[in-house]
């Protein structure tokens, strides 16, 4: 089918080129300078004339003529997605949708060790535009230059002005809109843990409030970022300060009113940004903490004293984020929202695409939160959202696994009825690929049999059986024997599985199933390795013990190795290198692990020690997350997985 567009300006003919190979067409010229674009079948040709027009989106078809209205740019290349969708089945629709927010889109964390490279961002943002998502934060806590300060992002990837500005001028071609995203209060412990941070510290990770050099760090974050996007909108984050106050400031003035701190600390930075003609937001979780009337340190706590008088205190000229993660229904996220309207404005959303603190994607848990998050949103009125996707423990995932999240909250931001498969068809519309079945079935690598199912508690079984040690095995006591006679065949299941989307897959998702099927491929051995040795050992089956060693380590290696070398390549398709150290030093660790095991195996059974320490300790439970379910729904981070000791 070939596609030829009348009244499709210079700007948007530019901007459809970079998305021929997610439509699957081929875009042409005339003669006289009208752009087309060319089908894989071309056969009949269908005339679309553009119309930019106040009202709602509207794409249609009949014959060999077709229509594309819409408002803002961003609608058009929705319009686009929507058009070719439909167009491949049927010769004559009409479809017309609604906008339901302003402001829609994701804030991609680039902080934790994984920083997108440019091109990867690219990606992402053309994806969204045919989605019809507008809105993209980098979240940068010191992953950003800042010229007069060279140890800030020092050896972590941090992108130039002239990247963020690249990246910021390609979001403007389709309409979307780069918001700086930054810290100016905690989760700075890497801009602060250099010398040149030493007077502007409270806490390791939390700046020291009321000092001037503060203000001065801060100014040069706030500039820096001002000058590098076009937005006049900047998220200042200050979310999880929980400590502030507490400690280098508690010491020079004694104990003092947090509320009262916050506030005037809020109200310094925002001189700053009135200085540089910004509109800042910042996260709202402080204001409902410091607020609390209980004292149980909950993120949104709805005791908080939201009086007149304490909201008459907070600076006048901020917006505030409300970001949740874990509620399940419609009526929590509408009573947090009300309390939102005390501050005088509408809050802004903030869901998750649950991604962190593991090695795959929490779908069972995004889905749960974040329709009822949505609905409420819309029910309430609130005018703009954006997801989260966090990388927190390392960036274990890799980001191109949120796809099918970001396909939820487009779809939730222009109807209403949003089911799996309506997001099938879409996301497939709007990648050009078969996607939402296999990246949400990458939510069974730790929705395991034995976790509850949805996965509210985020376990993590597929993190904590990679890492965790052959010897110590500090999560060896939640392997009943119902988990050791199913875990190896459920993993190699799933390993089969992702071998057959990798071969299905273009790169870089081949890349991707490929690494599931090799991590899979692990755990299908190891994840009951631990406690074989042990039972072995406890009843001296030492012939048992060589054959382990001889057989089964040797295998293990070459399967972890085959999987540090596609996560690595994983990796280097989407970030940049800086960071990748981590994962190799803990692949490096676990192997050197599988060795030393291998080696006090052999002593043992060689005689050359009467018993092996690590394996006469019992087996506890993993009591650090306190949740009182079932023994496989643990979630744990790789400090504790690893050992009790300390890593540093």
């Amino acid at each position: 089918m070939r596609l030829f567009f009348q009244g499709l300006s210079e700007e948007l003919l530019q901007a459809v080129a970079q998305l021929v190979d997610i439509l699957g067409i081929e875009l042409q010229m005339d003669g006289s300078g009208v752009g087309s674009a060319v089908g894989a079948n071309a056969g009949s040709s269908v005339v679309i004339e553009v119309v930019q027009a106040e009202g709602p989106l509207s794409v249609s078809r009949e014959g060999g003529k077709g229509r594309i209205q819409y408002q803002n740019k961003i609608h058009f290349f929705r319009g686009l997605g929507l058009f070719v969708q439909h167009a491949k089945d049927n010769d004559k629709f009409e479809v017309t949708e609604q906008p339901r927010f302003d402001f829609n889109g994701t804030m991609l964390d680039v902080s934790r060790n994984g920083v997108m490279t440019v091109d990867t961002i690219k990606q992402f943002i053309r994806y969204m535009a045919v989605m019809g998502l507008n809105g993209l934060m980098m979240y940068t806590e010191d992953t950003f230059e800042i010229e007069e300060l060279p140890y800030f992002g020092y050896m972590r990837g941090r992108y130039t002005m002239e990247e963020l500005r690249e990246c910021d001028d390609y979001a403007d071609l389709f309409g979307i809109e780069m918001i700086a995203c930054i810290q100016t209060l905690g989760h700075l412990y890497h801009a602060l843990k250099w010398n040149y941070a030493g007077q502007i510290k409270d806490h390791n990770d939390i700046l020291l409030p009321g000092e001037p050099k503060t203000y001065e760090f801060i100014e040069q974050m706030i500039g820096t970022a001002a000058r590098t996007f076009r937005s006049k909108r900047i998220h200042i984050g200050m979310d999880e300060a929980f400590q502030v106050g507490l400690g280098r400031y508690l010491r020079e003035h004694g104990f003092q009113d947090r509320f009262e701190i916050m506030n005037e600390h809020v109200g310094k930075v925002l001189e700053i940004t009135k200085k540089y003609d910004l509109q800042p937001m910042i996260w709202s979780d402080m204001y409902f903490n410091l607020l609390a009337n209980d004292n149980q340190g909950q993120l949104y706590n709805e005791s908080a004293d939201f009086s007149d008088d304490n909201m008459d205190k907070i600076p006048d000229g901020v917006g505030f984020v409300y970001w949740d993660y874990g509620k399940g229904n419609e009526a929590g996220y509408e009573k947090i929202y009300d309390m939102h309207l005390k501050f005088g404005s509408l809050p802004i959303f903030a869901g998750g695409i649950h991604m962190w603190n593991s090695i795959a994607p929490n779908y069972g848990k995004t889905w749960t939160t974040s329709h009822p998050a949505l609905r409420a949103a819309k029910n309430k009125g609130l005018k703009e959202v954006f997801s989260t996707a966090w990388g927190d423990n390392g960036n274990e995932t890799n980001h191109y696994v949120i796809l099918a999240g970001l396909q939820l909250f487009a779809e939730h931001g222009y109807g209403d009825e949003v089911d799996d498969e309506h997001l099938a068809r879409r996301l497939k519309a709007c990648t050009g690929l078969d996607l939402f079945e296999p990246l949400v079935a990458l939510k069974y690598m730790d929705e395991i049999p034995g976790v509850d199912e949805g996965n509210h508690w985020m376990a993590n079984p597929s993190k904590f059986l990679l890492w965790q040690d052959l010897l110590v095995g500090l999560f060896d006591g939640h392997i009943g024997p119902d988990a050791e006679a199913m875990l190896p065949g459920y993993y190699a299941d799933l390993e089969q599985k992702w071998r057959e989307c990798k071969e299905r897959m273009p790169t870089p998702f081949d890349v991707l199933f490929e690494l599931y099927e090799n991590l899979a491929a692990v755990l299908s051995l190891k994840s009951t390795l631990g406690v074989r040795i042990k039972r072995s050992y406890d009843s001296q089956r030492k012939d048992e013990l060589i054959h382990i060693v001889n057989s089964e380590l040797p295998e293990l290696n070459t399967r972890l190795e085959k999987l540090r070398l596609s996560h690595r390549k994983m990796w280097m398709l989407t970030y940049k290198a800086f960071g990748w150290e981590v994962l190799d030093i803990r692949y490096g660790g676990l192997k050197a692990r599988i060795q030393s095991a291998g080696d006090r195996l052999i002593d043992y059974v060689e005689g050359r020690v009467a018993a092996l320490e690590e394996l006469e300790a019992e087996r506890l439970i993993f009591d650090q997350n306190g949740v009182p379910t079932t023994p496989l729904n643990v979630n744990a981070q790789y400090q504790s997985i690893v050992t009790a000791a300390g890593l540093t």
